[in-house]
C-alpha cells in the first residue's frame, strides 16, 4: 500500500502543481496566488503525520522550486514546506481536527512557510524587495490559502484517510 499512497501522493502534488502554476495566476491578486502544493502537504501532515508530510513536502516544494515560471534559486520552496509539513504534522496526533483547528492550521502553514521562502530569499540576496512588500506579500498568500482551504483540504484529507484508513491518523 505504501507504492499505491507514494503515487496518489505524487499524484497530488502534480495536480496541484498545474493548476497553482497555470489557472490561479489569472486570478492572482497583486500578483500572489494560493498556494495549492503547500494545502495538499498540510492535509497530508493532518492525516498522516509529520515524517510523510516532510517527504511530501521535500517533493512539493522541490517541484514548485523546479517548474516553471520559477525564478529564485531551487530549494527554497522545498525548505519551507518541509518545515511546513512537519510543523502541521505536529498539530493534531491524537483525533480528528476540527473546522477551527483546520483553518487555525492552514493560516499558520501558510504564515510560516510563506515567511521562510521569503526570509530564505534574503539570505541568499535574491532581488530585494521592502520589508512592507514582503509583509504584504506574506500576508495575501496567507488570506488566498484560507480562502481555498474549505475547497482542497476535505477532498485530500478524505483521500489520505481512504489510502489506509487504519493508519491514518484521524
Amino acid at each position: 500500500m505504501n507504492a499505491v499512497r507514494a503515487l496518489v501522493a505524487a499524484a497530488a502534488v502534480c495536480v496541484a502543481l498545474v493548476l497553482q502554476v497555470t489557472f490561479f495566476p489569472h486570478l492572482a491578486w497583486d500578483g500572489i496566488v494560493p498556494n495549492v502544493c503547500l494545502l495538499v502537504v498540510v492535509g497530508a501532515a493532518l492525516t498522516r503525520g509529520p515524517e510523510f508530510a516532510a517527504v511530501l513536502g521535500f517533493v512539493a516544494g522541490l517541484t514548485l522550486d523546479l517548474a516553471p515560471p520559477a525564478d529564485h534559486v531551487a530549494g527554497r520552496w522545498a525548505l519551507a514546506l518541509v518545515v511546513v509539513g512537519y510543523v502541521a504534522g505536529r498539530v493534531r496526533r491524537d483525533s480528528q481536527p476540527g473546522a477551527g483547528t483546520v483553518l487555525a492550521t492552514v493560516a499558520a502553514s501558510s504564515f510560516i512557510g510563506t515567511s521562510v521562502f521569503a526570509l530564505s530569499g534574503l539570505v541568499l540576496r535574491e532581488p530585494a524587495i521592502g520589508f512592507g512588500e514582503l509583509l504584504e506579500v506574506v500576508l495575501l498568500g496567507v488570506v488566498w490559502d484560507v480562502l481555498l482551504t474549505p475547497l482542497v483540504l476535505p477532498p485530500v484529507m478524505a483521500m489520505f484517510r481512504r489510502l489506509e484508513p487504519d493508519r491514518s491518523l484521524a
